[in-house]
């Protein structure tokens, strides 16, 4: 007998070689029914992979984030074999499950897949689906893998092959079909119901540019045709909240193939728009007791190698700068957090004088693959509202917890109360991926676990998500698509202080480390942004939009009158602006709409007469006639609503 330790705590006996369909079944029917997936001892599982140990057994449902990783990669099995099957000669290469859905890239022995192939592509996946056949994992030898995929021609599985181990390899067979896999697949085909194949696109071999181009296809699938249905309708919203769509339709930034890839241009709309981001941080900061400083793009090279940054972005970033001056050698800052080390070390400090808090907005550069690159959500030049705590150990714990208040004033202000928070700590079985020894990180760890319960967040602990010099939290919000985002991270960091020999004179009158705490509530200023404008469809809270009201004239000689009101409007600080086009005002009306403005403030004979406003909101809302003051306490208390002091 073996004893399995279920999610609950509870210890249950059953027979060496049972297995957790099993194990649900002894629980209830309806729990078997509904297990597509497992995990025992924290490794990935098959709903009929026989246990032979003791051990902690974890059942998964469609339900669970890692029942829909099982159901998406054996959906990728199942269209890899309908595109065997449609494409003779195809070569399969990789197929995982992604956040929502899953791609396998595969080279065409010749032709193409474009979007005319869909259907036929899903309609034989389906069909495969609906023969209910078994997934089955088994062993085999390297010599009789290798055998397999040189018979076919198959460089990429030859190359995966390589560089296994024999003992490991395994194979996942259904129907007619085999494929080189790790495992971790729902029961049988037949539960997928729903395969929707989204895009086709280039990828090479291994993320490598050197290497041969795939085709990498797209797809998502569900267990019900409903649930296909919502998602495509959701689809259709993200389109049209496409923040590269709304970004120009709002002129609020650009790119240019001149100025180079991943390097957007902000227009005067949207500089204005970061700059209301940056004040707004920039006085919540100053009553956090935070000093702005500001660093240059470039340093040193010598100075990323002593942060660890060089050994972790140098080889896929930009290339070093040379300078006349003999091995003299510059890179684009990474990272702004060395320079802040820096600043730091330009005089000693007594404990007395921590925390020092030095904050910037400051612009940094990766080199990312033109491939991922993506509107303003993935670029190579970017700006953080960066800041780095240095701390003594004992005000570690309070600092912690005034940057999550920081970071939640931050999201909430801007409409992101729905949130996750996640705690990413070091994966133990992979050491050689960080710096540091395993007692600062045990410190650093607790130090979060600990701040987050004493905030009452709701948190999940994330193995193997941690930065390479310290463990993370990271605030995962949720907008208004569902879609789950990384937006707000504080770090703890025992490291950097170590290798930039960082001290200050303790009570004791002897040098000691500080602690460092990185942090960042709007991460990246660009792909928060990004991600704003998708949640908000560029309805941007009033206080933040980049036009609060547009004042309509309904013929020429109305628009002393116009001028009259806004500048009433701007000693208020109300953002307007008065639109005397020579056009009807219905359709001053629809672009005012299409611009996203808030308020619509017609103004005509009556209007001028009774010095009012006829106020119309974006969206169709009539207000009615009201005086210029009565609008001005509207909007102020609008904002003031939204937008509360730190």
């Amino acid at each position: 007998m073996i004893k399995i330790t279920l999610p609950d705590g509870s210890v249950r006996e059953y027979a060496e070689g049972t297995t957790p369909l099993a194990v649900a079944k002894s629980i209830s029917e309806g729990l078997a029914r509904n297990i597509i997936s497992a995990k025992f001892n924290g490794v990935t599982v098959e709903t009929a992979t026989p246990l032979k140990e003791d051990g902690s057994l974890v059942l998964y449902s469609w339900n669970d984030k890692e029942g829909k990783t099982a159901f998406w990669h054996s959906t990728s099995h199942v269209v890899a074999q309908a595109l065997e099957e449609l494409y003779p000669g195809v070569k399969l290469t990789i197929g995982p499950a992604i956040d929502n859905g899953f791609y396998y890239d595969v080279d065409l022995a010749e032709g193409s897949i474009s979007e005319k192939d869909f259907p036929e592509i899903e309609k034989k996946a389906l069909e495969i689906a609906r023969g209910k056949h078994d997934f089955k994992m088994r062993s085999a030898t390297k010599a009789e893998a290798l055998e397999l995929y040189r018979s076919q021609g198959n460089q990429y599985k030859v190359e995966l092959i390589e560089n296994l181990e024999d003992g490991t390899i395994t194979f996942c067979d259904h129907d007619t079909f085999t494929d080189l896999c790790r495992g971790g697949h729902i029961p049988n085909t037949g539960i997928i119901k729903a395969i929707k194949i989204l895009s086709v696109a280039g990828a090479y071999w291994r993320g490598n540019e050197k290497n041969n181009q795939l085709t990498r296809v797209y797809g998502i699938s569900f267990p019900k045709q409903k649930e296909l249905t919502e998602y495509l309708e959701l689809l259709e919203e993200a389109k049209k909240r496409d923040h590269r769509k709304l970004g120009k339709e709002l002129e609020l930034f650009t790119f240019s193939q001149k100025v180079g890839q991943g390097l957007p241009l902000w227009l005067p709309k949207g500089a204005a728009l970061r700059e209301r981001l940056e004040n707004f941080l920039k006085k919540a900061q100053k009553k956090a007791g935070y000093e702005m400083v500001v660093t240059p793009h470039i340093g040193q090279k010598e100075l990323y190698v002593t942060s660890g940054h060089y050994a972790k972005y140098g080889e896929d970033s930009f290339q070093p700068i040379k300078t006349p001056k003999e091995d003299e050698e510059f890179l684009l800052k990474p990272m702004n957090c060395p320079h802040h080390c820096e600043i730091y070390n330009t005089k000693p400090f007594s404990y007395r004088e921590l925390p020092k808090r030095y904050a910037e907005f400051g612009t940094v550069y990766r080199y990312e693959q033109s491939g991922e690159l993506h509107g303003l959500t993935r670029v190579r030049g970017f700006t953080q509202d960066d800041a780095h705590i240095f701390c003594t150990p004992d005000q570690l714990a309070d600092e912690f917890k005034n940057v999550i208040d920081l970071t939640l004033y931050v999201l909430g202000s801007l409409g992101f109360g729905n949130f996750t928070a996640q705690v990413s700590v070091r994966d133990l079985e992979k050491p050689e991926k960080y710096i540091g020894s395993v007692e600062n990180w045990e410190k650093a760890e607790n130090a979060i676990i600990n701040a987050a319960k004493e905030k009452g967040l709701d948190f999940v602990i994330e193995s193997g998500e941690a930065a390479f010099y310290g463990p993370k939290l990271d605030f995962m919000v949720k907008d208004a698509l569902g879609r789950n985002w990384q937006l707000g991270t504080i770090q703890v960091d025992y490291n950097l202080p170590e290798r930039f020999d960082l001290t200050y004179k303790g009570s004791d009158n002897e040098l000691h480390r500080p602690v460092m705490i990185h942090r960042a509530p709007f991460g990246s200023m660009e792909r928060f942004i990004a991600l704003l404008l998708e949640h908000t469809g560029g309805n941007f809270p009033l206080w933040l939009m980049p036009e609060q009201a547009i004042i309509l004239p309904v013929s020429e000689k109305h628009e002393i009158y116009a001028q009259k009101v806004l500048n009433s409007l701007e000693n208020n600080d109300i953002r307007a602006l008065i639109d005397n086009r020579n056009e009807t005002v219905g359709k001053k009306i629809r672009e005012a709409e299409m611009n996203k403005i808030p308020f619509m403030l017609i103004v005509g004979e009556n209007e001028e007469k009774e010095e009012t406003i006829s106020i119309r909101r974006h969206g169709g809302e009539d207000l009615g006639a009201i005086s210029v003051n009565a609008f001005t306490d509207l909007v102020i208390n609008e904002i003031n609503s939204t937008l509360k002091s730190f």
